[in-house]
């Protein structure tokens, strides 16, 4: 599972059985993950949780960065089976939009903040599969 965690949203993308794709799955709101995680992991397997770590260009940490890492410890406490990777989603948002033209979407789906999200958090996902092949 690939998230983009935010603090208003999280987009979440998942993958097939052979761990070849990556899929956007949905956008939820951030305050509303825990329980939907729970409720997710009753129904469908989840191996790794692979979270976009926001870091500037820089190498400094961003204003959210700190968010991620508590949500990160969050994680690890609430669900210590589970593996859980971050990777570098610097570009993450930007790809996201580009994925979205050429997509062919309208100016409106390309303001869809929820529509960035869960393609940002596929984008993050397909990354950690291509690292891992």
């Amino acid at each position: 599972m690939g998230i983009d965690f935010g603090l208003k949203r999280t987009g979440i993308a998942i993958t097939d059985p052979l761990n070849l794709f990556a899929q956007p799955l949905t956008t939820i709101r951030t305050a509303d993950f825990p329980i939907w995680f729970k409720d997710y992991l009753l129904q469908e397997p989840v191996d790794c949780v692979v979270v976009g770590m926001p870091i500037r260009l820089t190498g400094e940490d961003t204003h959210s960065t700190q968010s991620v890492r508590d949500f990160l410890q969050w994680l690890k406490e609430n669900y210590p089976h589970l593996k859980i990777e971050t990777i570098d989603e610097r570009f993450s948002s930007h790809e996201a939009q580009n994925q979205i033209i050429a997509m062919g979407k309208s100016k409106k789906d390309r303001r869809d903040k929820g529509l960035i999200d869960t393609v940002s958090a596929t984008i993050i996902l397909q990354t950690h599969l291509q690292r891992i092949s």
